[in-house]
């Protein structure tokens, strides 16, 4: 596990939005796995702007979801779907065509998150999986003690998470209470996975997923299991790291071949 520390989430947004135009020059059509909330923003304006400069063709990238409310109304603005085209796919100049999600408003739910586990594989796997951290730990949907080997799933969300997720609603209330997520194992599955995490709220969080021992109780230390996870994450977010020094002595003294 590689371990970046920026200045501010600005920085943390160029740097990943960097990797992902360095990807689609190598590959065009990469599967670019995204994740939804305020975290990842700053990665989806730098990486619009560089479509947008011409520093980067996305025009047939492909971008698939992380996870979706259950029971949301189709065209609902706070559904994924709805965020992820909002946010991503709109901006890069992209159509639906090019999007994957599961659908949280199918009357066979369960089926759904099969449906969606086996298009994943069909389109070859995710490139790149952008990730965000919980303050329990959580990633996607997975929420602690989820299984390390999970796969596609229904998930029930703690209250902590709903909490969380408010500020996107009108209330509490009005978050549901039930999701689809990638598995953790789907999750690793992915070639390259990158977890950013900004904010001092995140601190604890980040520290225990890089630091700590694998465990369910704190999902994203599944990381620790992959050949090719970096966690970027800015002065705040570090700021519980007991190795904090060594990362930025690495970090420092890498190689510009080695890229993100």
């Amino acid at each position: 596990m590689e371990v970046v520390i920026v200045p501010d989430s600005a920085t943390g947004g160029e740097l990943i939005a960097e990797a992902m135009a360095a990807l689609l020059r190598r590959k065009p059509d990469a599967l670019l796995g995204v994740s939804t909330g305020s975290t990842p923003l700053p990665v989806y304006k730098a990486l619009a702007a560089k479509v947008r400069d011409f520093e980067v063709d996305a025009s047939h990238a492909r971008i698939c979801q992380l996870d979706e409310y259950v029971g949301l109304p189709s065209g609902h603005p706070e559904a994924y779907r709805s965020v992820v085209l909002r946010e991503v796919v709109e901006p890069l100049g992209l159509t639906d065509a090019s999007f994957m999600g599961p659908d949280g408003s199918a009357d066979d739910v369960a089926a759904a998150c099969l449906d969606y586990e086996r298009a994943l594989a069909e389109a070859g796997g995710v490139d790149l999986q952008l990730l965000g951290i919980g303050t329990d730990g959580h990633i996607g949907f997975n929420e602690p003690c989820s299984s390390l080997a999970s796969r596609t799933r229904i998930k029930t969300l703690t209250e902590q998470t709903r909490q969380d997720n408010a500020r996107f609603f009108k209330g509490v209330e009005e978050v549901p209470h039930h999701v689809i997520t990638q598995g953790i194992g789907t999750i690793l599955q992915a070639r390259h996975l990158v977890l950013l995490a900004t904010g001092e709220a995140k601190a604890h969080a980040v520290a225990l997923a890089v630091e700590g021992p694998l465990s369910a109780l704190v999902p994203a230390s599944a990381l620790q299991l992959h050949p090719h996870a970096t966690v970027v994450v800015d002065e705040a977010a570090a700021s519980s790291l007991k190795l904090a020094d060594y990362f930025r002595a690495t970090y420092a003294a890498k190689p510009l071949w080695q890229g993100l």
